[in-house]
């Protein structure tokens, strides 16, 4: 590859209803169960309300104690759909960007990719993300913004690890094993991509 290389908070809701009244079994009930990266954890404190927020890869969702088994899993759909909405409208600017690198390259890469500068982009729009290493700089496509925060923090990650290794070969997808969402994030653009190539369905008639 060339010296320059491309790549192309919490919500809390009331609870309806708080289920059945609480029996000796439930009273003995393990604090907190994990379902595919979703930890639900049941609060004799809680009442009425339903929160949830992200802890590192995992969803915490916090209900009341009395809450049934039925009533837990539509509730842990509802606030990732929450989650989810609130993360699609957030967009940060440059200055958390480089910050967010500067996170990143510590908890991945020990702090050892270290950029010169990190901003968005608006003339990207075939490829989501380039680095070039000679001057440390690293650039976004704009239409990453609004996308879930692990596909940001992939394309990111991916423009970072160019600064230490340029190429795609073996050693750079080692260091890209370290982030556990990379086949994850890289389903999603491919997603994206094929939506994109999708023609588009002429509008329905009306009778």
């Amino acid at each position: 590859m060339s010296a320059d290389s491309t790549f192309g908070p919490a919500g809390e809701t009331p609870a309806r209803s708080a289920g059945s009244p609480q029996h000796s079994a439930a009273a003995r009930r393990p604090p907190a169960s994990v379902t595919s990266a979703v930890e639900v954890r049941r609060s004799s404190r809680r009442s009425r309300t339903v929160s949830a927020y992200r802890e590192g890869d995992r969803t915490i969702v916090l209900i009341p104690a009395r809450m049934s088994e039925a009533e837990e899993r539509r509730w842990i759909g509802v606030m990732l759909d929450k989650l989810a909405a609130q993360e699609s409208k957030k967009v940060i600017g440059d200055s958390e960007l480089s910050e967010l690198a500067e996170r990143l390259s510590g908890q991945y890469f020990g702090g050892r990719a270290r950029p010169a500068s990190v901003r968005w982009v608006t003339n990207q729009n075939t490829r989501w993300g380039s680095c070039t290493p000679a001057e440390g700089s690293i650039r976004l496509s704009h239409r990453l913004q609004g996308m879930p925060e692990y596909v940001v923090d992939y394309v990111l990650l991916h423009e970072l690890a160019h600064l230490l290794v340029p190429g795609h070969g073996p050693r750079f997808w080692h260091l890209l094993e370290a982030y556990p969402r990379t086949e994850r994030a890289r389903g999603y653009l491919e997603g994206v991509v094929a939506a994109e190539r999708l023609p588009h369905l002429p509008a329905a008639r009306e009778a």
